[in-house]
């Protein structure tokens, strides 16, 4: 898996987690203006490994 930062059509930072077939497992969900915001999500992202897990 691998993290892709880049920048959109609107000029904006965003991130997505792309698995090794190529599929997108996760994204951002929003635009960064700035890069370091959005290399900041990726880390939280990668940080929550061990937050739990609720079914609803």
């Amino acid at each position: 898996m691998v993290y892709v930062v880049y920048r959109d059509r609107a000029g904006q930072w965003r991130w997505n987690l792309t698995a090794a077939n190529g599929r997108k497992l996760a994204d951002s969900g929003e635009g960064y203006f700035n890069k370091q915001d959005c290399l900041s999500a990726v880390n939280l992202v990668k940080g929550s490994s061990s937050a739990p897990v609720r079914e609803v």
